[in-house]
């Protein structure tokens, strides 16, 4: 995707093809994505390593804390007896926000790559039909999408595959915009710059950039995981009886 100011053009591209195994792509997003999970993985060894329920220290109470407030966002969003998905919403909120977070680095944020959020939300999707199946049965679930009248079917339906695509949409478009955004304010301040005599050392482009890298990379990153994790919740947690929800 390129733009043009003048005789210039500033290009923002997809993720790069780093080598390829099979004569399959393996991008850059698959590298970043191993990197994530190794640290996260690294962080939560680190914070578990020697815990005592006599002597806590202060990285156990942290671990602690994150668990308590995973369980009660599932447990207030789904009830008490689906804390089963607490690990499942800890690590899609996890995995998002540092995927989004490694662009402070000056590396491809992760969740700038649709086929990441698309994956997310294909899992939350097939855990959404999954608990139907299971509380309904497969006619319950089947009969389930002709309510309240068999003339919204079709409407149903759409409405159903569309989970997906939203959940998925909002999340990339929202950290796709910001590479846009940052990218054409740079290109822009530099050329600027240049405008005014000032080639070798394009002063402003420092600072402002560095700004708004602060609230694409920091707040969005964060509110963008949060919101993800909140729908997928809310989305999961409506297929189960109203009973579930609200007990305990």
């Amino acid at each position: 995707m390129g733009f043009r100011l003048g005789a210039e053009e500033v290009v923002v591209n997809g993720p790069k093809v780093a080598f390829k195994i099979f004569g399959l792509n393996v991008t850059e997003t698959v590298i970043l994505s191993w990197v994530v999970m190794a640290v996260i993985i690294g962080l939560v060894l680190f914070m578990t390593h020697n815990m005592s329920k006599d002597h806590p220290s202060k990285k156990q109470i942290v671990a602690e804390w994150i668990v308590e407030t995973v369980n009660g966002m599932v447990r207030d969003a789904m009830g008490a007896k689906n804390l089963v998905y607490a690990p499942y919403m800890a690590t899609i909120f996890s995995f998002s926000i540092f995927g989004s977070l490694i662009s402070v680095l000056g590396l491809r944020p992760v969740t700038g790559d649709f086929s990441v959020t698309l994956t997310w939300a294909l899992m939350t999707f097939f855990m959404i039909q999954y608990a139907k199946i299971k509380n309904d049965g497969v006619l319950g679930y089947i009969v389930g999408f002709s309510k309240p009248i068999a003339l919204l079917t079709p409407i149903n339906i759409i409405s159903e595959l569309a989970t997906p695509v939203s959940m998925s949409i909002r999340h990339f478009g929202n950290v796709a915009s910001g590479i846009v955004i940052t990218q054409l304010l740079y290109f822009a301040l530099t050329s600027l710059s240049r405008g005014l005599g000032m080639e070798v050392f394009p002063v402003f482009t420092i600072g402002i950039p560095a700004v708004l890298s602060v609230y694409f990379d920091l707040f969005t990153g964060f509110m963008q995981a949060f919101i993800f994790t909140m729908l997928t919740m809310a989305n999961v947690g409506a297929a189960y009886p109203e009973e579930e929800q609200t007990a305990g």
